[in-house]
C-alpha cells in the first residue's frame, strides 16, 4: 500500500516535530538530516498550506527536538486516577476528557477482580490518537464490566511537544501522540500488571483508531503473540490512513472547541507521520502479513470514517492459524452513521464486541440510529 499519490491538505497536517517557522520559533539548526517519510510529508504539507488573511505563509519544517534538552521522540504511559461516570454521547465524554484527563472509564481499573471460568481473559481497551481511556471507552466499557469481563485500560503514548508529541499534548488528555514502537512497549508493561494482578495466562484486546495499531505492533515486536486471545478493533489504521484522513482527525477535535490545528500550529504529533499509508512504520509492521498465528481477529471500520480513510483500509488478510472477521458497521444496520470518534458510542459496536468477546452469550446484534459526529449511544 505504498501510496505517495495523496493531496496535500490546507490549514492542518502532521508530524512529530512539524513547526511552523514564523510564530513558533521552532528551528533545525544543528539538527539530522531528516527521514525521507518526513521530508516528504514536509513537501505535502508546504503545498497545501494556505496564507493568512496579511499574506504571510508559513512553512512547515522538520525540528529533531534537539534544543528541548530531553531527546527525540519520548512518550510514557500512565495509570488511571479515579472511575468517571458511564456516558453514551462522544462529545460529553470528550468534553469530560478534558476536565478529568486520567479518569477511568466506568467498570475499568478494579484490580481486585478475578476472572471467571466463561470469561477467563480480562479485556484491555486501547484509546486512540488525542484520545483517552476515558472519552474512548465511556460507553463500552461498563457495558463489558455488566457482562462479566475484568475491564482495564491505561493511558499510552503521553509525550510533550519537543519530544515528538506536538501541539496536541499541551492540551488535557490528548494523548497516543508518541512513537507507537514505544506505545506498544507501555502496553507490553500493562498487559503483564493485568496478567499477575487476575491470575490470566491470556487477554483480549479491544483497540479504537491507532489503539488497534498499538496492539498490532505488540503481537508482532513485543511477546502479544502468546499472551492475547482475541483482538477486537475499530476504525484501526492497521495499513494507515491518507493525509486528509489524519487532517480530518484534527479538524474534528478542533469542531468540538479545541483549537488544537491552529494556524501557526500544524504539529500534530510522531504517532500521525507513522499511521500515514507508506510509511516506514507499516513497512515494518506488515512485512510479513498481517495477522499473527493463533489470534482470533474481529477488524470493524464504519463508512462514515473520516480518518481512517479510505475505511477498508482497516482490513485485514488472515494468515496462517489466524481467524479474521472483517465487518463494516453499516452492513445490515445502514441507521447507525456512526463516524470514526462516534463508532465507540454505537450500540451496534458494543454488541459486536460483546459478541466477538463471547460468542456463546452475546449472538444477537444491536441495529440502532447513531448520528455523526455526536454520537448518542443510539439516541439524540
Amino acid at each position: 500500500m505504498k501510496q505517495r499519490g495523496c493531496r496535500a491538505f490546507a490549514g492542518a497536517a502532521l508530524i512529530a516535530g512539524l513547526a511552523v517557522a514564523h510564530g513558533l520559533g521552532i528551528g533545525t539548526a544543528g539538527a539530522e538530516p531528516a527521514d525521507p517519510d518526513q521530508q516528504f510529508l514536509v513537501e505535502q504539507i508546504n503545498a497545501g498550506l494556505a496564507p493568512a488573511p496579511d499574506g504571510r505563509r508559513p512553512q512547515a519544517i522538520v525540528d529533531s527536538g534537539s534544543g528541548s534538552g530531553s531527546g527525540w521522540a519520548k512518550s510514557i504511559a500512565s495509570n488511571t486516577v479515579g472511575e468517571g461516570p458511564e456516558m453514551t454521547a462522544a462529545l460529553a465524554a470528550f468534553a469530560y476528557g478534558l476536565t478529568h484527563p486520567d479518569a477511568a472509564p466506568a467498570g475499568a481499573n478494579r484490580w481486585d477482580c478475578k476472572p471467571s471460568a466463561e470469561h477467563p481473559n480480562p479485556v484491555v481497551l486501547l484509546h486512540g490518537t488525542w484520545l483517552n481511556a476515558f472519552d474512548t471507552f465511556a460507553y463500552l466499557s461498563p457495558q463489558l464490566a455488566r457482562a462479566g469481563f475484568c475491564v482495564f485500560a491505561f493511558n499510552f503514548g503521553r509525550s510533550g511537544l519537543l519530544d515528538g508529541g506536538g501541539i496536541g499534548a499541551a492540551l488535557p488528555g490528548r494523548y497516543g501522540v508518541g512513537p507507537m514502537a514505544e506505545s506498544s512497549r507501555q502496553l507490553a508493561d500493562f498487559v503483564e500488571r493485568v496478567r499477575a494482578a487476575t491470575g490470566a495466562e491470556k487477554v483480549d484486546i479491544v483497540g479504537h483508531s491507532q489503539g488497534g495499531t498499538v496492539a498490532d505492533q505488540y503481537l508482532k515486536f513485543d511477546g502479544g503473540g502468546d499472551k492475547v486471545g482475541k483482538l477486537v478493533t475499530f476504525g484501526a489504521t492497521h495499513h494507515g490512513t491518507s493525509l486528509m484522513g489524519i487532517a480530518l482527525l484534527g479538524r474534528a477535535i478542533n469542531n468540538l472547541g479545541v483549537n488544537i490545528l491552529g494556524f501557526y500550529e500544524p504539529i500534530v504529533g510522531l504517532s500521525n507521520i507513522e499511521q500515514a499509508v507508506g510509511s516506514s512504520f507499516y513497512a515494518r509492521l506488515n512485512a510479513n502479513g498481517d495477522t499473527v498465528p493463533g489470534i482470533d481477529y474481529t477488524i470493524v471500520g464504519s463508512r462514515y470514517d473520516e480518518v481512517t480513510n479510505p475505511y477498508n483500509w482497516t482490513f485485514l488478510l488472515a494468515g496462517p492459524d489466524a481467524r479474521v472477521d472483517n465487518i463494516t458497521l453499516q452492513d445490515g444496520c445502514e441507521q447507525d452513521l456512526s463516524d470514526h470518534l462516534t463508532m465507540m458510542y454505537s450500540p451496534r459496536s458494543a454488541s459486536i464486541a460483546l459478541e466477538a468477546l463471547d460468542p456463546a452469550h452475546h449472538s444477537n446484534l444491536d441495529c440502532s440510529f447513531n448520528p455523526w459526529l455526536i454520537g448518542g449511544g443510539g439516541a439524540l
